[in-house]
């Protein structure tokens, strides 16, 4: 079941962030820029809980495994007096991997890969670069991850820009298309409560 009150954090920026680099599985760790972001939203996060007077028993901190991602968890959880290993790890949460796209611009996979750019603007929904994922693979799995929440913890959920949109797209009901083109900023904290979304 979906908690009634939720947090939604993208992963602070990496260097390929900066340079618009497709990610996916590989494991690139946070820039500064990107700690900073992590710093802001643990701030974030430790001011809004405090208003809401939870305690750290109430919280889950769920986290994709790949670096970037972990690292974000764990300086969230310093801000908010827990340990690192406080923080868990889901492969559910794991970014969509782009195959032979990981590591190149837009750009470059415009000029190496036409045939498949092409396919993807088609379907974006179902398209999976060669040895890659695709949003309906994700939709899948986070579908799983949603309803294994229980009401027995708050959960604080770190992740990636696809994941994010399509958890989000699932719990406003949005369509395919509306889901994708959601911006996922990495310096924010979403809050899914009484049934919308609100910026902590």
């Amino acid at each position: 079941m979906i908690n009634n009150t939720l947090f939604l954090v993208r992963h602070g920026r990496t260097a390929w962030n900066e340079q618009g680099r497709f990610q996916g599985l590989t494991d690139v760790p946070l820039s500064p820029d990107g700690r900073a972001d992590a710093e802001a939203n643990g701030r974030r996060l430790a001011r809004h809980l405090a208003t809401g007077g939870a305690l750290p028993g109430d919280l889950r901190l769920l986290s994709s495994p790949l670096a970037r991602c972990v690292e974000t968890a764990r300086i969230i959880a310093r801000h908010l007096g827990l340990p690192a290993t406080f923080v868990e790890t889901d492969d559910r949460l794991a970014e969509a991997g782009f195959g032979h796209w990981e590591g190149l611009t837009t750009h470059e996979v415009k000029a190496r890969f036409p045939d498949e750019r092409r396919a993807r603007k088609a379907d974006r929904w179902n398209f999976a670069p060669s040895g890659g994922g695709s949003y309906a693979d994700l939709e899948a799995r986070m579908k799983l991850f949603t309803h294994s929440l229980t009401a027995a913890a708050l959960p604080i959920v770190v992740t990636h820009s696809g994941n994010l949109r399509v958890m989000i797209g699932m719990l406003e009901g949005l369509d395919q298309g509306a889901s994708m083109r959601r911006a996922i900023p990495h310096d924010r904290v979403l809050c899914w409560s009484q049934g919308r979304f609100a910026e902590v």
